[in-house]
């Protein structure tokens, strides 16, 4: 009897095979900044940024801008949120860093140096590796990793969290979210570990760097880092997914369950990681739509 209800409940082969082969994008990542316009002056002069459009919505006392390096409609982009009035926000010790791919760092650094940015790492090769990194900082607190590399498609690279249990969050993304393990890089000497996840290879779209420090299970989020969108072609599906590996894994928790946004009409659903780091997954046509 027991049996038989479980198989009941029990979700198809199929349903959990589709986040693979769902179309799947990362679209843009949501974070609050204490000045507008200041933030779109940095990112636009500092770092090469694009605005691509901006929106204020007074009745919720709030205004968006979205920044990139391409159309939303291909690129990964940033959506910038400021609250009326409210300056300044906590980044927390979990969030990490954003990631920039450029041709010359050494050029890039400049740039953010004379546009009065913090340098907080100059650039050069990593340790034992022949990687050319810098890492800088905006006027919110926010850091950005910039690499070199050669011309890529996506130059907004990565968006790097910190986990309490990488094992747990490489299944998580897997299972939930159909992201592939592009590779993982352990530094025992420095005593971290990280993976790098995505929907592609890392010199071609954006990626997942999650990162687990040796010992530590737990992070504050703050209240500034907000979410990454995520493009599916049925929210509906994605969130019974979601929740049968929120069961697997133990840990997660959808945050609104799918269907179409008041007034938009934009379809989508939310959920958190087993480190409570948010997601928002959107109807790809819905995102198309509102983009026009």
């Amino acid at each position: 009897m027991a049996e038989s209800a479980a198989a009941a409940v029990a979700p198809s082969a199929e349903l959990l095979e589709f986040p693979k082969k769902d179309k799947r994008r990362m679209l843009h990542a949501v974070y609050r900044v204490g000045d507008l316009d200041r933030t779109i002056q940095f990112y636009t002069e500092g770092l090469g940024m694009k605005l691509l459009r901006k929106r204020d919505i007074p009745d919720e006392k709030y205004s968006n801008a979205f920044l990139g390096f391409g159309p939303e409609d291909s690129h990964f982009v940033v959506e910038l949120t400021y609250n009326y009035g409210v300056t300044s926000y906590d980044i927390g010790t979990g969030f990490g860093h954003f990631a920039i791919a450029t041709e010359d760092v050494y050029k890039l650094v400049e740039n953010v140096r004379a546009k009065g940015g913090s340098v907080t790492r100059e650039p050069g090769p990593v340790k034992g590796g022949k990687s050319v990194i810098a890492f800088v900082k905006d006027p919110d607190g926010y850091m950005f990793e910039l690499i070199q590399r050669g011309p890529t498609p996506e130059p907004l690279c990565q968006v790097m969290l910190r986990v309490g249990d990488l094992d747990r969050a490489i299944k998580f993304y897997e299972k939930a979210l159909g992201m592939k393990v592009l590779r993982t890089i352990d530094r025992p000497e420095y005593k971290y570990t990280l993976a790098m996840m995505g929907y592609a290879d890392e010199d071609k779209t954006t990626v997942l760097e999650l990162t687990y420090n040796y010992g530590v299970t737990e992070y504050t989020k703050g209240n500034a880092y907000a979410q990454i969108a995520i493009g599916t072609d049925d929210v509906y599906k994605s969130a019974e997914v979601i929740n049968h590996v929120i069961q697997e894994v133990g840990g997660g928790k959808i945050t609104r369950q799918p269907g179409p946004l008041p007034g938009i009409n934009t379809k989508i659903t939310s959920f958190l990681d087993p480190d409570g780091w948010k997601t928002v997954l959107v109807d790809n046509e819905d995102f198309l739509k509102e983009l026009q």
